[in-house]
């Protein structure tokens, strides 16, 4: 799934990283790229290519849906709290080892009431 971004990509990798609370490196990370790679993204030096995109796309959807289940100001502590959902893994974690989709599958284990 591609998402067109309303914001430039460097708009939206600066909201995914402050509003997630991730480091650079966790986001490279869940993107498949270096920092350095992230950085010149964030110039407006190069762009992504398109896994890259799809994978910045999954992160934004991740934050929203991470702001619709949490208050706002408990998402930075949730993503650093250590999920048994994610075998013990924080969701920053998670996403910096690529892991994206499980933290999706976590935010809908917590949405039904399943999460213990």
């Amino acid at each position: 799934m591609v998402i067109a971004f309303e914001k430039t990509v460097a708009d939206a990798i600066a909201t995914i990283e402050r509003d997630l609370g991730l480091t650079s490196a966790e986001l490279a990370g869940g993107l498949g790229v270096t920092t350095r790679t992230l950085e010149r993204w964030r110039k407006g030096e190069s762009l992504p290519q398109r896994e890259a995109r799809e994978r910045l796309a999954e992160l934004a959807a991740v934050r929203d849906h991470a702001f619709e289940t949490f208050y706002p100001e408990d998402v930075p502590g949730w993503i650093r709290h250590r999920n048994h959902y994610l075998a013990g893994l924080t969701p920053a974690q998670a996403v910096a080892a690529g892991s994206i989709e499980s933290v999706e599958g976590a935010l809908v284990v917590i949405d039904y009431g399943l999460y213990v």
